[in-house]
This record gives structure tokens, C-alpha cells and sequence, in this order.
């Protein structure tokens, strides 16, 4: 039996701790970094020997924010974010977990919101969903033949509806019972108990229920009362977890709420990460507020962190069907109407398009999506004449006011129309002084949901080709070796998970790099299978760049390629629980 399982040889090693990099040569045995030496290493104690010379050496990524819940249960592999250099996903994210309330309520909560289909994602729960509390999922998971490492969060939205029931989480009106609560106090403690990293909540009013018994009503986790949520923080700070949370972006003030649980004077501070902050085009203003509230906060002696995503936030529609159209009244009016003669009814009508026309104009109010059809380009369409246009150019042309061009598009060619804008992270120096304070969370990939709508599964190979290119042009705003780990080992020793780093004796999970591949466009967006799901999703395509991926001492991905084995054989991913 060979000494070694794989020696990777004459790389430049980042060892996940942000410390210098240099050249070293690795030795891996049984999922474990044996040796790390600058010595060579005979090749005749290893059964594969991996030359990584020209080649960046690095921890796998965590990706932090993923909506996984439901594609790990048939397609375990999650080679999307594997191919990039994952190789451990977090889900439970945005009060979305699947594991307390049942499988219609555990669909109904995710599939709108996310945008996978009710029809794909409600058969699969009902097939495999044989699991109700926390402890029951992990060892469900264990059994799994995962690709990356798993970690979770418990969902607020999914507890509230196990213990409260659709209906009555949904309810303005009504308020937990104290058995009620006592329940909700005990499910979260089995999940903490058993790794879970904490809780997720959800204030975002513009994320809706699916289904027929509850349609269009916000996610339970937003009816809560401040107190219910303080009452479970309590927990999470006695176990020094992390409370993930989401502002109403109507509200900005509503922050105000998390940081004060954050702060630690005459207490323990609550690891508290919010989405998001962004530079965004329609509020940019919004940047200053953010970035004051983490800095007051952290001085009060809060452990604070803002989600950032390291890159243009580019969102793809289908005619009217984009989230952030639920933002304002007249796009939450069309969304609400399930039946197409229905919604195309109301956008014929006139005082519709006069309440649409109205919240277009405005533009001081706290919003998303910066409300600039000249910003939004048409990609797809029937009318081959206008593809390639804005929306503006095309109702210019045509001597009409814009909202009534896309609205007329609409009902002609309903989700035939394709375009896309670009709502934030525009301004790359903006982007690049949020990304360089240290309490910011380079995450939100939103991995695994909106399939039609965005794709940044590769988000660490954004970051460290965003670093490169500013070290090239000689105005570095972050090492290499800070940008790898606060893609791996920052964000593990906050969430407390043994992962990101490859010292001696760590965990083998090793991705290896060719950093001439970051010159490509890593923005670019191509569609393909989800497997399992008889449907066609955005993805990024990067070849070149991720050479190899280890996760657990095995070989995920192989010169680039991810392996048939990787979803079908144990061995690679599992479980990560919170170090006790």
C-alpha cells in the first residue's frame, strides 16, 4: 500500500490563513494533509503525483450562501459549484430550510421564492422527505453520496410552519403561544446541539408563498414579531452561533433591529450576517447607510458582517417574471395573477399602467432595481428586429412611453421576451472598498436557485480574478493570499467549521488553479441540464482555470473534468457540524 494517496508537487501553496504563500509540495493520506515540505517527495510512495507547477495551490472554497435544500436530495454531486473549486455549501439560507415542516410546506415556502418550479421540487420532497427534525436530516444527509461538504442553517420560515402550521404563520393576527414558542426554542436548540450553525430569518416582504392554499402572502418568517426573534436569538448567543438574516429593503431602518441584537456590552455579541450589502445602481446611497451601521455596530462590540457578493449583480428576466418586481405595487398586482389572460387583462388596462407609470417616475424612494429601462437590454424575443436593444431605444423608435412598450411587449410576447440589467456592483471601486474591510462576507452566490435568472456559481474565481487583474494594473487593494482566505479560512473560523485551511493534519479538501485561465470573462453566463430536473438553468462555464479538485483526499474534479463517480460514491462530501 502506497505511503500516499496523491502528492501535489512544485505548486505555490496558500495554506487558507491569508500568511505568505510560497512553494511547497503536499502529501495527502486518507482525507488528511500529511506533509507539507519544501522537499520533494518520492513518487513511489504515492499512488498519483500531480505537477501544479505555474499553478496556484488553495484550500477548497465554502460558498456561504446557497439554496441546495432540495438538488441535494437527486443530484447530491452539485457539480455546479464543485467544477469551480467548492467544495462545502452552506443551505437553510433566507429562512428556507427543508427539514421541520412538511414536504408541501417545506415546496411552497422555497419554490416561488427561488424560483424552481413547484411541480419539479414538491415530487421530490414527497419522495424522499421520510425526516421532521434537525437530527433526523443530518443523519438523512450522512447517507448521501454528497460532492461538497454540507453545512447548514436552520430556517425561521420552515421552523414557524412546523410548529404554527401554514395558515396561522402566515396570520398577521396571531402570535405564537408559549407552548408554541417553547417549541420553536426546543427544535432550534436539537439543531445546534446537532452542528447546525444557527438560524436564518427573513424580514423581506417581497418573497412569496407558492401553492394554492396560501398564494402570494409573504414568507412566515417575516409575521414574526421582534420578540419572537430576540427570544431565539438568546440561543444562539448562549452557543456562539450565527443569526443570518434580511432586512426589508422598503425599510432601511428595520437594520437597526439585528444590530442591536449583535451588540455584546454585558453580554455575549451575536454573530450576526446580513444580505446584502451592494452598491446599487437604483439606491446608492444605501452603500453609506450600510457601511455605517457594521462600523458603529463592531464598535459597540457586535460581531457584524455584511454579505457581499465580488462581482456585477446582473439579473435575466422572462417578460414580467422577475423578482424584483415584487418590490412595488403594480408588479406585485401582475405577479399575484397566476392565468395569463388574467395578468395580460390587467396590463392592457389603463389605470394599471398608470400606477406602473407612477412608481417608474419615482426615484428617492429605498428600492432595488434602479426602475431604467434604457438599463435593461433585450436579449431573446420573436420580433428578431428589437434583440440587442434597450427597451428605451425600441419605445424611442416607436414615439411611446417606455412603460407602455414593455408592457405591450409583454402581453404580445408574455416570457418569449428575454433581457437583462445589471442592478449593482457597478462601479468596481466602489466594489472593491466594500470587498477590502475585513467584516465584510464574501458570499451570496444564491447557488441552486433562480435558474432563469442569474448564475455565480464560479463567485470565488470572480474574486480572485477582480485581486489579480488589480495587482497586474499595480493598484492592489488585497493580496492573493487575503483573498483566498477570506474565501476559505476567515469565513470557517467564523462559522466554526473545520474546513479552509491546508496545514498538517487538516482536512484534504485542495483545489488547484491555473491563474493565466482568470483573463477570461468570468460574467458570462450558458445554459445547461439540471440534472434530475428535466430542465435547462444558467451556469458558468470557466475551462481552464480549476484544474483539480479534492474534497476529503479524493479526486472530484480531473484535469478540469468533473468525475462520473462524484454524487454516485460516498467518501466525498458529509456534514460539517459546528466544532463544539
Amino acid at each position: 500500500m502506497a505511503q500516499y494517496d496523491i502528492i501535489i508537487e512544485n505548486g505555490r501553496y496558500f495554506d487558507g490563513t491569508g500568511g505568505p504563500s510560497s512553494l511547497q509540495n503536499l502529501a495527502i493520506k486518507d482525507g488528511v494533509i500529511k506533509k507539507v515540505t519544501v522537499d520533494s517527495i518520492d513518487h513511489d510512495f504515492a499512488e498519483q503525483v500531480i505537477n501544479a507547477q505555474g499553478r496556484w495551490v488553495t484550500p477548497g472554497f465554502i460558498d456561504t450562501h446557497t439554496h441546495y435544500d432540495a438538488e441535494l436530495l437527486v443530484s447530491p454531486s452539485l457539480s455546479e459549484s464543485v467544477r469551480h473549486g467548492v467544495t462545502t455549501v452552506l443551505v437553510g439560507s433566507c429562512s428556507l430550510s427543508m427539514i421541520c415542516s412538511d414536504a408541501e410546506d417545506a415546496s411552497d415556502i422555497f419554490t416561488r421564492v427561488e424560483t424552481v418550479p413547484r411541480e419539479r421540487v414538491l415530487p421530490i420532497l414527497k419522495q424522499h422527505k421520510s425526516w421532521s427534525t434537525p437530527k433526523q436530516w443530518v443523519d438523512f444527509v450522512k447517507t448521501l453520496p454528497l460532492g461538497p461538504n454540507l453545512i447548514s442553517f436552520l430556517g425561521h420560515s420552515d421552523l414557524r410552519v412546523s410548529v404554527m402550521g401554514l395558515s396561522r404563520a402566515t396570520d398577521i393576527n396571531i402570535v405564537p403561544t408559549e407552548q408554541e414558542m417553547l417549541s420553536m426554542e426546543n427544535t432550534l436548540k436539537q439543531a445546534l446541539d446537532s452542528g447546525f450553525l444557527g438560524l436564518s430569518s427573513m424580514c423581506l416582504k417581497w418573497d412569496k408563498i407558492d401553492g394554492d392554499r396560501e398564494w402570494s402572502k409573504s414568507l412566515p418568517s417575516t409575521y414574526a414579531k421582534w420578540n419572537e426573534i430576540s427570544r431565539l436569538n438568546k440561543l444562539l448567543r448562549h452557543y456562539n452561533r450565527v443569526h443570518q438574516g434580511a432586512p426589508n429593503a422598503a425599510s432601511p431602518l428595520q437594520i437597526i433591529q439585528y444590530l442591536r441584537e449583535s451588540i455584546g456590552w454585558f453580554r455575549r455579541p451575536l454573530k450576526t450576517t446580513l444580505i446584502s450589502q451592494m452598491d446599487l445602481k437604483g439606491s446608492a446611497y444605501l452603500n453609506n447607510l450600510t457601511k455605517l451601521a457594521s462600523v458603529v455596530t463592531n464598535l459597540l462590540k457586535g460581531d457584524f458582517r455584511w454579505q457581499v457578493l465580488p462581482t456585477p449583480f446582473t439579473v435575466y428576466a422572462d417578460g414580467i417574471d422577475v423578482v424584483f418586481f415584487e418590490e412595488f405595487g403594480a408588479g406585485e398586482m401582475a405577479l399575484d395573477l397566476k392565468n395569463e389572460l388574467a395578468r395580460n387583462a390587467l396590463l392592457k388596462d389603463q389605470k394599471y399602467r398608470r400606477e406602473f407609470r407612477q412608481f417608474y417616475g419615482e426615484k428617492l424612494s429605498p428600492r432595488v432595481w434602479q426602475r431604467d429601462f434604457s438599463d435593461a437590454m433585450i436579449i431573446d424575443c420573436p420580433d428578431q428586429s428589437i434583440i440587442g436593444m434597450s427597451f428605451a431605444e425600441v419605445a424611442t423608435q416607436r414615439g411611446i412611453h417606455v412603460v407602455d412598450l414593455f408592457l405591450d411587449l409583454v402581453v404580445e410576447y408574455g416570457n418569449k421576451i428575454r433581457w437583462f440589467t445589471t442592478i449593482g456592483n457597478h462601479r468596481k471601486s466602489v466594489l472593491k472598498n466594500m470587498l477590502k474591510n475585513p467584516r465584510s462576507l464574501i458570499t451570496f452566490s444564491d447557488a441552486g436557485a433562480h435558474i432563469r435568472n442569474m448564475a455565480f456559481y464560479n463567485l470565488p474565481l470572480r474574486l480572485l480574478k477582480l485581486v489579480k487583474e488589480s495587482q497586474d494594473d499595480s493598484f492592489p487593494f488585497m493580496s492573493i493570499e487575503q483573498a483566498i482566505w477570506r474565501l476559505t479560512g476567515d469565513q470557517a473560523e467564523w462559522f466554526g467549521i473545520e474546513a479552509g485551511k491546508i496545514r498538517h493534519g487538516d482536512r484534504a479538501d485542495v483545489v488547484i488553479i491555473d491563474p493565466a485561465g482568470l483573463e477570461q470573462d468570468l460574467e458570462q453566463v450558458s445554459w445547461a441540464q439540471m440534472q434530475n430536473f428535466d430542465l435547462q438553468r444558467l451556469v458558468n462555464r470557466n475551462p481552464g482555470i480549476v484544474e483539480y479538485v479534492i474534497i476529503n483526499g479524493k479526486l472530484a474534479v480531473n484535469k478540469g473534468q468533473v468525475l462520473d463517480q462524484l454524487g454516485k460514491q460516498t467518501g466525498f462530501g458529509t456534514f460539517l457540524a459546528v466544532k463544539a
